[in-house]
């Protein structure tokens, strides 16, 4: 985690293909999963937010040995938390529909 700004842009154009000036937030996690590095571009600069735990680590959703994952910012919000997510369940919302409706018609 000596990494600063440049070490993380080159880590996520190398090891997880993607452009760092994207506009997404890149979350690196240590191997003890204690400590984040949070690398984003914000238009004019790259922003890097670190968060170190006194106790405890970070819980991702997948234990397996992948090198990136992609998680929605209200997950990552809950993990910096301290949030399982593993036992979490995500409840229905609404999506569009995939069938095709009449065009609605004006009355006379």
């Amino acid at each position: 985690m000596r990494k600063g700004f440049d070490g993380l842009a080159a880590a996520t154009r190398e090891v997880v293909g993607r452009d760092p000036m994207s506009g997404y937030l890149f979350a690196f996690f240590n191997r003890g999963r204690d400590i984040v590095k949070i690398l984003f571009w914000d238009r004019s600069g790259f922003c890097v937010l670190a968060k170190r735990l006194e106790r405890g680590r970070f819980h991702l959703p997948v234990s397996t040995d992948a090198t990136s994952i992609e998680i929605e910012a209200a997950e990552l919000a809950l993990i910096l938390e301290g949030i399982d997510l593993r036992g979490a369940t995500r409840r229905p919302r609404w999506s569009p529909e995939t069938s095709v409706r009449a065009p609605l018609r004006a009355s006379p």
